[in-house]
Order: structure tokens, then C-alpha cells, then sequence
């Protein structure tokens, strides 16, 4: 894992294949309201959800995923 900041980041190839476990849209990198890192689901219209990223590994859960605001 590099890091940015102090924040570890997810590696490339991982990121490429990611997708966003509820409507298969790609995910991009963004932060949470604390400044952690996040991948937020591109499908903003239909979706929309935001997944955490504990220690460089994200937490692509569902029911963990914060709805956007």
C-alpha cells in the first residue's frame, strides 16, 4: 500500500476492478465527512451509496455504506 498523507490508499489494480456491490457502477476516490477516505458509487441517480476504507482495505457492505446526503 502507498500512502497520501498518512491515509493508506488502495492499490491500482484493486481499484480498477472495484465496483460498487449494490448497482455494479465504479466506484470513485473521495473523503468522509471526518476527512477519511471513502469510494463513493458513481451512480449517483440511482444509487449514490459510500463505502469507508479501514486501513487501505475497503468496506464494500451494503448495510454499511452511508447514503449520500
Amino acid at each position: 500500500m502507498t500512502e497520501k498523507a498518512g491515509a493508506p490508499l488502495i492499490e491500482p489494480w484493486l481499484r480498477e476492478i472495484l465496483r460498487c456491490p449494490a448497482c455494479h457502477a465504479e466506484l470513485a476516490d473521495a473523503e468522509g465527512p471526518t476527512g477519511q477516505p471513502e469510494l463513493h458509487c458513481t451512480n449517483t441517480a440511482a444509487c449514490g451509496l459510500q463505502y469507508r476504507i479501514d486501513d487501505g482495505v475497503p468496506v464494500l457492505l451494503v448495510d454499511e455504506a452511508r447514503k449520500p446526503a
